[in-house]
């Protein structure tokens, strides 16, 4: 497999802050600000579309666990997470993968978009979105 985030893992080669069974937390190459950190399943999930809703929890639960640390070690006022998943949503590394960037005010960067989508639908998004989450199918049902 030549997913880079399964190779880290694999070989131990990251600066790791976090590593529980099932999610691990590491330091980027090119972090956005100091602290910045990536939280992942321990086991390869494309994305949220392809990870197990246990496992989905799981790995939020050390997001979690990694905002409180910032909030704590490094003085942060907040944070930024940040996901992309599957195409057309600019994911760069085809592993499931939470950004956890500590915020501070005035920090001199933004992480929220600037701008709107030119994409289109027809009909009321809100109202299709509920259809379709009413008509899930929900395990045990």
């Amino acid at each position: 497999m030549s997913c880079p985030f399964c190779r880290l893992i694999r070989e131990d080669g990251a600066q790791w802050v976090a590593r529980a069974p099932s999610a691990r937390a590491f330091a980027p190459l090119n972090p956005l600000a100091p602290g910045h950190t990536l939280v992942i399943p321990a086991s390869h999930h494309a994305d949220v579309f392809d990870a197990p809703a246990e496992l989905l929890a799981e790995t939020v639960e050390l997001v979690r666990r990694v905002a409180h640390a910032m909030r704590s070690a490094l003085h942060a006022t907040g944070v930024n997470v940040l996901n992309a998943s599957g195409p057309g949503s600019e994911q760069s590394v085809p592993h499931l993968h939470f950004h956890v960037v500590p915020r501070w005010p005035d920090d001199g960067i933004s992480t929220w978009p600037a701008g709107r989508s030119r994409h289109r639908f027809a009909g009321d998004p809100a109202t299709e979105l509920a259809r379709a989450l009413a008509a899930e199918k929900r395990p045990g049902s």
